[in-house]
């Protein structure tokens, strides 16, 4: 019988063995690489959400795809590629390298073999495709932000007048405040309020909204989500709290296979969940929201991909997941009134405007910056984020964005933006020629307001949010004490005149938003000044803008503004009367 086995020469080196044992030596090779990809494979899916971000950016991230499809296809086919010889060097072994080297580097060039040979080609093309996802993402990234622009202007419609804001739901409650008063008024010795977020509440109201989590590591793996909490935005005194207590099989805080955010990408895997869930409640049970965005490509003129809305994913408290299309979102009864389109979402379609005058029109030294727009910045004591959530009339929840002329000194707005939270169609109002006030001139005229309180040391003022009252825009601005534990008083100032009201009522708001004060100069009272009962005053002003007179406005009464020829002028003897 022929001895197909390998033969050892004088020099010592290996002979090539017989056309037969090579064939079974490739096959064994085959198998076990095959094996060892198998439990791989088996491995990822079990582990899949924790390997969610990476795979979906490979699949939709143009400069990830080079260099992490690239690299995950080199490695496949070194790892079954045959070995490059059958002599290797018995005294320069992994693992005696290993044992010796002094530096990853060490390993690198020292292993020989086949090993050596296949990792330092590994190395290279991972080097490769590093260089090439570099060049690949400048001009991906630019093309997905012009392609995303041109899609949000030819999607969104011009008005002429602004949107009226919904008097029922001001808010005059910031975060801040709601996250700092609530977390004092609730007792939970092994749950804790998660991350505040923006929901309807089923009397139509607004409300910050908490999921009943979790707290401490032995509680995250046994004990679950024990509800939603909703406290009242709308209101400076007698908010509600709210608790809607049922056991979510899978929920916030609760680590790995038992939380929400493992089972949404199990059951729902190519899509990304970015925005944080809305916690609301319907006939009394608690549920979350989780609004999905996914991609498209581009191959044209350079592959780039875009986000798209994808839907959204109802949580049940039972463990039921409901993926749902935005048309079937827009259509389940039970989000009726809640916000469904991805605020990520609105976030990246108005930050890409600065494109949509072209690419070169934005680039730095040589762009013209014609018509170029940004998202209007925030001083870091806004203790806010664009978009702002604000309910309009209707009970219409809109993302609203203000936009300011490009330039590092521009501070004024050019436009303001709307996207319907529940559809994602946008409305622009355009300011043409005239530059309106914006937030961070704003807080400055807030606070120049009322030279009498101790600015930065006892109040702040915080959270601009922008309301549209008689066809104008407010900025409408919170005064609370520098620990956050109260609401003061609300400070709206007119985002074209300047003008500011000063409000510390809350049926006062409501009757200003609704229109239904002029907008006038108005300010709060001041403890032991004027009438008691007084909610707020008309400031009659000189030419130089010095206080002359105030007339304090009482419960139940209102201001009207009228011409000298008016005859309640002749009949009352003043221009400008409270009653």
């Amino acid at each position: 019988m022929a001895d197909n086995s390998p033969s050892t020469s004088d020099d010592g080196s290996f002979d090539p063995p017989a056309s037969g044992s090579d064939g079974r030596s490739l096959a064994i090779h085959a198998a076990t690489r095959l094996l060892g990809l198998g439990v791989v494979v088996l491995l990822w899916y079990v582990t899949r959400p924790l390997w969610h971000g990476f795979v979906y950016g490979v699949l939709y991230s143009p400069g990830l795809t080079v260099f992490g499809g690239g690299s995950i296809i080199a490695a496949l086919v070194l790892w079954f590629l045959p070995p490059f010889d059958i002599n290797g060097d018995a005294d320069r072994s992994l693992g005696r390298v290993l044992r010796e080297a002094d530096s990853p580097v060490d390993v690198l060039l020292e292993l020989q073999g086949s090993p050596g040979r296949k990792l330092r080609l590994f190395i290279t093309a991972v080097g490769v495709f590093a260089v090439l996802s570099v060049l690949v993402s400048v001009p991906a990234g630019m093309l997905e932000q012009r392609t995303l622009a041109q899609g949000t202007m030819d999607d969104s419609t011009q008005v002429e007048e602004f949107p009226q804001a919904n008097p029922d739901n001001p808010r005059v409650v910031p975060r801040q405040v709601a996250d700092i008063t609530t977390r004092g008024s609730v007792s939970y010795r092994q749950h804790r309020l998660g991350t505040s977020d923006i929901a309807r509440k089923e009397d139509g109201s607004l409300a910050w909204s908490y999921a009943i989590q979790p707290d401490g590591f032995r509680n995250t793996l046994i004990e679950n989500q024990r509800g939603v909490l909703v406290t009242d935005m709308t209101r400076m005194d007698d908010r509600q709290i709210q608790v809607y207590e049922e056991d979510f099989t899978y929920g916030e805080g609760m680590l790995l296979h038992r939380s929400a955010d493992w089972n949404l990408k199990t059951s729902d895997y190519i899509t990304k969940y970015d925005d944080d869930a809305v916690e609301f409640s319907h006939d009394g049970q608690p549920y979350m929201y989780y609004p999905k965005t996914g991609h498209e490509w581009h191959l044209t003129p350079f592959p780039h991909t875009t986000p798209t809305w994808d839907g959204g994913a109802l949580v049940h408290p039972d463990g039921q997941i409901d993926h749902l299309t935005p048309s079937e979102a827009r259509s389940e009864p039970i989000l009726e009134g809640q916000r469904l389109y991805p605020m990520t979402l609105t976030r990246a379609e108005m930050g890409s405007l600065g494109y949509r005058n072209g690419i070169i029109n934005q680039l730095p030294t040589v762009g013209a910056h014609k018509g170029e727009i940004e998202v209007a910045r925030l001083p870091s004591e806004a203790d806010n984020a664009q978009p702002f959530v604000i309910d309009l009339e209707g009970e219409r929840m809109s993302y609203v964005t203000a936009m300011e002329p490009y330039g590092e000194d521009t501070r004024g707005l050019d436009e303001v933006w709307f996207a319907d939270a529940e559809t994602g169609e946008y409305t622009f109002f355009g300011t043409d020629d005239e530059t309106l006030t914006g937030p961070e001139r704003a807080m400055g005229i807030a606070r120049s307001a009322d030279s009498r309180t101790n600015w930065g040391q006892n109040f702040v003022v915080t959270e601009p949010i922008p309301v549209t009252i008689d066809d104008e825009l407010w900025w409408h601005i919170k005064v609370s004490p520098i620990d956050f534990t109260d609401v003061t008083r609300n400070v709206f100032v007119n985002a074209d005149t300047s003008r500011t009201v000063e409000i510390r009522d809350d049926e006062a708001v409501r009757s200003f938003v609704a229109g239904e004060v002029m907008d006038e100069n108005l300010e709060p009272i001041e403890d032991g000044e004027g009438t008691a009962n007084a909610i707020y005053y008309v400031l009659v002003t000189d030419e130089n803008g010095d206080v002359v007179e105030r007339i304090p406005v009482e419960p139940g009464q209102g201001t009207t503004i009228v011409g000298p020829d008016d005859e309640r002028v002749r009949n009352n003897g003043t221009a400008s009367a409270a009653g």
